[in-house]
C-alpha cells in the first residue's frame, strides 16, 4: 500500500515527460534520409543508391545492420540515463526528453534500413505506428480510420505515453533512491530502448518481409497510407 502514491507519481510524471519529449521529437527530430544513407552506405560498403535498393539486400545482413543501431542506441540511452539518474526525480522530464529523442532516432533509422523513408504525412504516421507497435501497442483499423490525418500521430503519441506511463512506473521509483538512482536510471533507460528496438524491428522486418514477398516494389504501393493498407488487407 505505501507504495501506491509513489507509483502514482511516477507513472503521472512519466506520462507528462515522454508526451512531451515525444511530441518534441516528431516536431524537431529527425535523421535526414540522404546524410545518413551516405554514411551507411560508405561505412558497410553497400551496393544501394536509394533506400529502396535495400530491398536487394539480404534479409539477414539487413537484420545485422538494425541489431547494430539497437545497440548503439541502447549504450547512448543507458550513459544518458546514468547522468541524468543523479538527479532522481527531479531529472526525470529531461531523462524523458532525451530518451524520446533517442528512440525516435532509432526507429527513423529502423524503418530507413528496412527499405521505409517518411518523406510524407502517409509514411511519417506509418512511422508512428511502428513506433505504437515497439510501445507494445496493437493500434487497430478502427483507430485509424476515426483519426483526422492531422490529428493520427498526437494521437498515437498520447496513447504511447499512458502505456508506457503505466508500464515503467513501478521500475521508476528506484529513481526516488539518491544513491542508486544513477544506475537505475542507467539500467532502465538501457532495457527501455532494447526492448523498444527488438519490437520496432520485429514490425519493420515484417513490414518490409511482406513487401518483399508480395513483389510490392512498386512506390505506390510501397507507399500506401495506413488506411489505404488496411482496407488492401482484407
Amino acid at each position: 500500500m505505501p507504495r501506491r502514491p509513489k507509483t502514482s507519481l511516477v507513472a503521472n510524471v512519466f506520462q507528462s515527460s515522454i508526451r512531451s519529449g515525444f511530441r518534441r521529437a516528431y516536431n524537431g527530430v529527425q535523421v535526414d534520409p540522404e546524410t545518413y544513407l551516405k554514411k551507411f552506405r560508405k561505412a558497410n560498403r553497400l551496393p544501394i543508391q536509394t533506400w529502396s535498393d535495400m530491398f536487394n539486400i539480404a534479409e539477414s545482413e539487413i537484420d545485422r545492420h538494425a541489431d547494430r543501431v539497437i545497440r548503439s542506441s541502447m549504450r547512448t540511452a543507458a550513459f544518458e540515463g546514468a547522468g541524468l539518474g543523479l538527479g532522481g526525480m527531479l531529472t526525470i522530464l529531461p531523462d524523458a526528453g532525451i530518451l524520446s529523442a533517442i528512440t525516435v532516432r532509432m526507429l527513423q533509422k529502423l524503418s530507413l534500413i528496412y527499405g521505409f523513408e517518411y518523406k510524407n504525412e502517409d509514411e511519417v504516421t506509418e512511422l508512428w505506428l511502428a513506433a505504437a507497435s515497439a510501445a507494445g501497442l496493437d493500434l487497430g483499423r478502427d483507430f485509424v480510420e476515426k483519426q483526422a490525418v492531422e490529428r493520427i500521430v498526437p494521437r498515437i503519441i498520447d496513447r504511447i505515453a499512458m502505456r508506457v506511463g503505466a508500464e515503467v512506473a513501478e521500475k521508476w521509483t528506484g529513481r526516488l533512491i539518491p544513491l542508486l538512482s544513477s544506475g537505475i536510471g542507467g539500467t532502465l533507460n538501457y532495457y527501455f530502448v532494447r526492448a523498444w528496438g527488438r519490437r520496432a524491428k520485429k514490425h519493420f522486418y515484417e513490414r518490409h518481409h511482406m513487401v518483399r514477398t508480395r513483389g510490392l516494389r512498386d512506390p505506390r504501393v510501397l507507399n500506401l497510407s495506413p488506411r489505404a493498407r488496411l482496407n488492401t488487407a482484407d
